[in-house]
Parts: structure tokens; C-alpha cells; sequence
């Protein structure tokens, strides 16, 4: 096959932290190749050199052919390198038609947008996904499932030679990642190159040619997928022996058999409109309960009723045996309980603010005596939390968008912890982190429950609910229709539980 990437010796550091030390990748012409590494390992940076968001302190870059200076994503997207990053870079307020043809709109005369045509190609270019949409409609009135496959639609408009896809599968469920797949191997059948970055290892197996391995802002392996094991993967990530990784376990959740205390949070029947109709939740001290469903069953909705964002329409809750009402995120605070959003960008960190302001946020009122924050104990409880999660940054001042995911996310559960809650709900809290990191924030998870503290565990990856969590409750179309008590769950009877209806699995 002919090379159509090669970037070589690739240097980049912030405010001396080093980000990219010597860093390679080469892609071939009609490849789908997996870029993999835990968060910091310089895969994010490396892309954004690639597509000029960043300039390399050093490094040559060679793209189809000839050696390049990409200075601008314009420049890139008019190289023929399209990206679709993690966080959609969309916009919501309008339609399907004007995030797909946004600053390549067709014109009548050169002066005005043919919208007649410019819905025709919208429509066309989401076809080959199998979505039937009105084109028309505001983006951000669909689901974040269909705007993540609108966002690839749109990269795949642009005619790319490479496309560059970031986590594109973290919102999308097993239906519509099957799509995805198709129109991967439909761009790699025609000639375009895929990039392919993902932290769900499984995937690399079904859809990547081949995979490059980073740490530490190096390259250490680039091979064949053709057999590679996943410990194999693994173990090149963590820079650990395969022999050790295997004793250890996939998961960091382990300590020994649960020993549960008093009930912490009963619900009952609870509903909070069309999306959560009728859930049935108990979780005692010491004990990690995980709510199990496919996109769109609700398990979302009953972290946002528990957590008092969404009034309760139905049901009952009850705290340490007494009834609550639990009617505001402040009084869900004040009962002793916290959550970890899904959506670490849009509802979790605030970009532009440090490590600090974003950690002890929702300690402030703690922290304030006549109007006054006392900072001598915000920087020592911040330093604090630093040191006993490993939190990877420069220092506490460090604006939070420089940290890589998983240290975002370090950063957003110290955050709750720090209020001291006696019950954590977790959305998705290790989802677009690497092994390395889910582990770690893992462990962070069980030690919170031996504390004699509860876990409600939220994850789209079976693997992790199952050697997780104590018991499962099953969600399907909002409603709970079975449990599950480890030990004895495996993944093919949760997988079971969740292929049946409400009435077969009741």
C-alpha cells in the first residue's frame, strides 16, 4: 500500500511540560488505523499538530506526498484532512443542513445559498448512514446519538483523504455503531483513510487494519491488528507485562466480598415524565448499585430525578429511612448526595477556569466565612485531592481544558468528594478515559464504598457493570424490570436481561 501520513519526530511542550517527545505515526493509503494510549500519552496533541490547531516545536510532517506545514484546520480541511473529535463541534441552535454544509455552502449566482440544493446534499450524505431526518430541524432537537453520526456525516462531505475520527462511537448505541462501522469500511473500499482513536479496545479488533501505541508522549509500537490480543494493547498503554495485567484483572474493582450497612436511598416507583416512567432503585452503605440499560432507557433520567434536576412525577423517595424531597440539586447536596454527569464538557468542567476553581466549586459555601473564601485551606484541600487521585497537571492554577480527559475527570470527581457525600451517583464516569486512568478512577470508586458510603454506577460498558457493581437494576423504556445480584452476573445473562421487554423480564 502507498503511505499517505508519515509525521516523524515530533516535539511539542506547554509551559514546559512535555507533551510530544520524539512522537511518530504513519498511515497508508485505504487504511483504518487505531491510534491508542492512556489520557496524556499525546494523541490529542498529536492530531491537533496534524490538523493545525497546534504547531510542533519540531517534527516533520509528510502528507500525500510532499512534506507540509499545516498552519489552521482550514488549511487542513482544504489538505483533505477532515476530523471529528469527541466533543462535537456543532451547532445546536441550527438546522441539520447548516452543520453539514457550514462554510462550503452551495451558491446560486455566487452570492446566494442554494438551500434547495444544500438540503438535497444533506439528505444524500445521511442516506449512507440509514438516517431519515428532517434536514430542516434544529440540530439540537435530536438526540446526542444523531448529532454524533451528523458530525461524521459532515467529515464525510468534505471529500477528506483522511478522516480523523475521536471517540466516535461514545454516544452512539449498537445499531447505530453498526452504521458506523458500514460507512467506515465503505470510505477505506474507496481509497480514504481513517484514523481511528478509540478507548474501547473491542472495537479495534472488528474495524482497524492496523494500531500505533503511545505513552508518555512517545511512539512505542505500531503492528498489525492480525494477531493482537487486547491484553497486548493493554500492556503496551500501561507499560506493564501482560502477566501482570492478567493477575490484576481488567477492572480495578475489587477488595473482597461487599459488606453492606443500613439503607441509604429507597425509591420507589419513581417517574419523571415519558423517559422515566416507573424505577425502583435501594441502595444500602457499602454497596455499588448499577443501573443497566441501552441507550434511551432511562438510565440518564433516573440520575437527574435522584439528584433532584428533574421533579418527580410519581413515587416516593426515602433517605436513612426517612422520606425526602428531594426537589433541587441543592437539597440533594444538602441531603448527602452528588453526581457525576455523562457529559464531562457541557456539564462537568468549566474550560477556562483552573484546576482549583473547578475542584472546590461546589465547596465554596463551606469555604466562605463573611464573604470571604479562606484560600490558605482551598489550596490545601485542592493539593490534597491532587496528591491521593494522581491528578496529572502542572499545577492547581492550570486552566482544566489543558488536562487530558481522564484528569478532567479526576478533577470533577474530587470535586464531589470534597463535599463529603454519603451517596454518589456516577454517569458514565469513566467513558473517553484509557485503561489506565478507568482503572485508577475505579479504584477512587471502591474506596469511597469501604468507607461505608453508596455508588448508584451508571456505564454502557458491560464489563465494567458486572465485575462492578454489587446488584443490577435493568432499565428498559424507563422503566426497571429486573435485578441482578453478583456474585454470579456475567455479561451474557445482563445482555439477556436486557434483550427481553418489561413484561418477560417482570
Amino acid at each position: 500500500m502507498t503511505q499517505l501520513l508519515k509525521m516523524d519526530a515530533m516535539q511539542k511542550a506547554f509551559n514546559g511540560v512535555v507533551a510530544l517527545d520524539g512522537a511518530s505515526l504513519d498511515i497508508e493509503k485505504g487504511e483504518v488505523h487505531a491510534l491508542i494510549g492512556q489520557n496524556g500519552a499525546g494523541k490529542s496533541t498529536l492530531i491537533k499538530i496534524l490538523t493545525g490547531v497546534y504547531h510542533s516545536d519540531a517534527g516533520h510532517v509528510h502528507f500525500d506526498g510532499a512534506e507540509s506545514f499545516i498552519s489552521s484546520p482550514r488549511e487542513a480541511q482544504s489538505a483533505g484532512i477532515a476530523t471529528i473529535y469527541q466533543e462535537l463541534n456543532l451547532v445546536p441552535l441550527r438546522s441539520v443542513t447548516e452543520n453539514i454544509v457550514m462554510g462550503y455552502e452551495p451558491k446560486r449566482m455566487g452570492v446566494f445559498i442554494d438551500w434547495d440544493e444544500a438540503h438535497k446534499r444533506a439528505r444524500e450524505i445521511l442516506q449512507r448512514f440509514g438516517i431519515d431526518i428532517d434536514v430542516t430541524a434544529r440540530l439540537g432537537s435530536f438526540s446526542t446519538a444523531i448529532q454524533q453520526l451528523v458530525a461524521i456525516a459532515r467529515a464525510v462531505s468534505l471529500d477528506a483523504k483522511l478522516v480523523i475520527m475521536d471517540e466516535p462511537t461514545s454516544s452512539l448505541d449498537v445499531s447505530e455503531v453498526k452504521v458506523l462501522f458500514g460507512v467506515v469500511r465503505g470510505l477505506r473500499d474507496a481509497g480514504v483513510s481513517v484514523l481511528y482513536v478509540s478507548h474501547f479496545l473491542d472495537e479495534l479488533f472488528e474495524i482497524c487494519d492496523r494500531v500505533t501505541t503511545m505513552r508518555d508522549g512517545r511512539t512505542v509500537d505500531c503492528r498489525k491488528m492480525k494477531g493482537v490480543t487486547k491484553l497486548d494493547l493493554i500492556s503496551g498503554m500501561l507499560g506493564r507485562a501482560s502477566s501482570e495485567i492478567a493477575e490484576a484483572g481488567m477492572t480495578e474493582f475489587s477488595g473482597g466480598e461487599a459488606k453492606h450497612g443500613e439503607v441509604l436511598l429507597c425509591a420507589e416507583n419513581i417517574a419523571t415524565g415519558p423517559r422515566l416512567t416507573k424505577l425502583d432503585i435501594t441502595v444500602h452503605r457499602g454497596e455499588i448499585v448499577g443501573l443497566g440499560g441501552l441507550l434511551g432507557s432511562g438510565r440518564t433520567e433516573a440520575a437527574r430525578a435522584l439528584f433532584g434536576i428533574d421533579a418527580l412525577t410519581g413515587g416516593a423517595v426515602s433517605l436513612k429511612g426517612a422520606s425526602a424531597r428531594l426537589e433541587t440539586p441543592a437539597a440533594a447536596i444538602k441531603a448527602g448526595i452528588a453526581l457525576l454527569t455523562e457529559d464531562r464538557k457541557a456539564e462537568g468542567i468549566i474550560p477556562d477556569m483552573s484546576v482549583r476553581e473547578n475542584l472546590t466549586l461546589a465547596l465554596l459555601p463551606r469555604l466562605t466565612r463573611n464573604g470571604q473564601i479562606d484560600r490558605a485551606r482551598e489550596r490545601e484541600i485542592v493539593q490534597s485531592f491532587i496528591d491521593a487521585l494522581g491528578i496529572k497537571t502542572a499545577g492547581m492554577e492550570q486552566p482544566i481544558r489543558e488536562l487530558s480527559g481522564g484528569n478532567q475527570q479526576k478533577v470533577l470527581l474530587a470535586r464531589w468528594l470534597a463535599v463529603e457525600p454519603e451517596l454518589l451517583i456516577l454517569d458514565e464516569p469513566t467513558r473517553g478515559v484509557d485503561v489506565g486512568a478507568k482503572r485508577e478512577i475505579q479504584a477512587i470508586i471502591r474506596d469511597f464504598v469501604s468507607k461505608g458510603f453508596g455508588v448508584v454506577l451508571i456505564s454502557s460498558e458491560f464489563e465494567e457493570l458486572v465485575e462492578g457493581a454489587d446488584r443490577i437494576v435493568v432499565l428498559n423504556e424507563g422503566r426497571s424490570i429486573k435485578e441482578l445480584k453478583n456474585p454470579g452476573i456475567t455479561e451474557d445473562i445482563l445482555v439477556r436481561a436486557l434483550a427481553h421487554t418489561g413484561e418477560e423480564a417482570a
